[in-house]
């Protein structure tokens, strides 16, 4: 199966059971119409922890009625991510979602070492797009939480996305390690990372996808640019995943496609005992939305 579009991802959801979300810190407006959005079509069964009257505020100027929603008052903002983690870590919810607070105060509880979400698994960070020009949704990683991987947090990242997009669908994922060209250049550590991760992929160490590169992103995602440049690749101009080189590289990719090709974004934190919805205080409530579909999808 092939995601074409943001929309086969609630398609992947019919019949299966009822998420249950915990919104920490949930006093925010786009996430809390995106939780409530959620809830009322059967997605999630969602709980708010945070500043209760914050809450009730927000929904009585948007009309959001959230009677049988389960609100647990805590308006210490700290306090209020330390309950909901410790919720999750206590096995009473399938997702977690960031509220109004910084990513780096909710990634602190969930690396908790008594009772946070670590699995011994490495963080990171995972992105589905859908863009107009291209034919079906591709996946980005990672653009947010690994500054500058090595080649052994990359076989991690990638570990970490081809079995999401496993469950998403995926029996063999195509997956692009980017660097600034195709060639192996040995003073570009990112096309020797790309060629060791390919020759990996060929001796069975990395599993249950396909990996080249490295290729410069024209012909991973342009078969006509893979064509002219004489490439041969199962990959190239197909690409499912796109591995980023660096942070910086994926950060600048991410906030190209949404302001400037307007491209649908859905993002998680893969890696932890449950798909965390970590999206950017910018994203839309769309955005937040498709992250929770995508969460719940990802958590099946």
């Amino acid at each position: 199966m092939v995601l074409k579009n943001m929309n086969d991802l609630r398609r992947l959801l019919e019949g299966v059971a009822t998420k249950k979300l915990i919104l920490a810190a949930a006093d925010d407006h786009h996430s809390l119409g995106a939780v409530i959005r959620a809830w009322k079509e059967n997605i999630i069964d969602p709980v708010l922890v945070g500043d209760e009257a914050g809450i009730k505020n927000i929904c009585a100027s948007n009309n959001y009625d959230i009677t049988g929603i389960k609100i647990i008052n805590e308006p210490d903002i700290q306090k209020s991510v330390e309950t909901a983690v410790k919720m999750v870590h206590n096995k009473e919810a399938n997702v977690l979602m960031k509220g109004k607070i910084g990513s780096a105060t909710l990634l602190r509880c969930v690396l908790n070492k008594e009772w946070g979400l670590r699995t011994g698994n490495l963080l990171s960070h995972f992105a589905l797009f859908e863009v107009d020009t291209y034919p079906k949704v591709i996946a980005v990683t990672d653009v947010a939480m690994n500054i500058a991987p090595t080649l052994q947090d990359k076989i991690a990242i990638v570990n970490n996305s081809v079995a999401c997009l496993n469950k998403l669908g995926y029996k063999m994922p195509k997956v692009a390690v980017l660097g600034a060209v195709e060639m192996v250049n040995e003073n570009m550590q990112a096309t020797l990372d790309a060629a060791l991760l390919s020759k990996m992929n060929q001796r069975d160490q990395i599993k249950n996808c396909v990996i080249d590169g490295p290729l410069a992103f024209d012909n991973a995602v342009s078969l006509e640019s893979a064509q002219l440049k004489g490439i041969k690749s199962e990959v190239a101009g197909d690409t499912d995943l796109l591995l980023m080189p660096d942070i910086e590289v994926g950060n600048v990719l991410y906030k190209s496609l949404v302001f400037f090709a307007k491209a649908k974004v859905a993002s998680i934190i893969l890696g932890a005992m449950v798909p965390i919805v970590l999206t950017s205080r910018s994203d839309s409530e769309q955005a937040k939305f498709d992250s929770i579909l995508l969460a719940a999808a990802a958590s099946r």
